[in-house]
């Protein structure tokens, strides 16, 4: 005991400690210890039968497999007459849309051009417009510079439609 009290141990306090530590195990050991091996367990038991559902599905799918040969080699001459008449159903269809597309190209292009003459036409007028427009002032600046003095409206206009060939 004297060893003890000279090594600064009390009893009381490692008697206290001890018991604190078999509370401590003991909850542990109920609350998570049993509680993480049963959820092992159950998680081992769910692998096991998944494991043997993938061994009867992997009978089964080789099963369906031999069936799926056996159904192709009986079926492949009827889909092979079948897959042909839709391929040249197909092909008819195409064809026609092909022709279809080729008459509304066509007249798309007949229409654009339309237009862009129509276009052309409509800008060569306002250029020619423009152009009579800028030589009939360039006519009233001349005559002015010539005469150096303004002519009326009335006289000014008519020596600009003579100059100009503008009815």
């Amino acid at each position: 005991m004297k060893l003890l009290t000279a090594l600064g141990i009390d009893i009381r306090i490692l008697i206290a400690q001890l018991v604190n530590f078999a509370i401590f195990f003991f909850i542990l050991y109920k609350f998570a210890y049993k509680p993480i091996l049963k959820f092992l367990d159950d998680r081992r038991e769910k692998i096991d039968q998944g494991l043997k559902n993938a061994e009867k599905a992997q009978e089964k799918i080789e099963k369906l497999e031999t069936e799926k040969e056996e159904i192709i080699k009986k079926t492949t001459t009827e889909a092979q007459k079948e897959a042909q008449k839709l391929i040249t159903k197909a092909q008819k269809e195409a064809e026609e849309r092909k022709e279809k597309m080729i008459i509304k190209t066509k007249e798309e292009i007949r229409s654009i051009i339309k237009k862009e003459k129509e276009n052309i036409e409509l800008e060569k007028n306002n250029a020619i417009k423009e152009i009579k427009k800028q030589t009939a002032d360039l006519v009233t600046m001349s005559l002015k510079k010539v005469l150096n003095e303004k002519i009326d409206n009335k006289k000014d206009t008519e020596i600009i439609k003579k100059a100009t060939n503008i009815n």
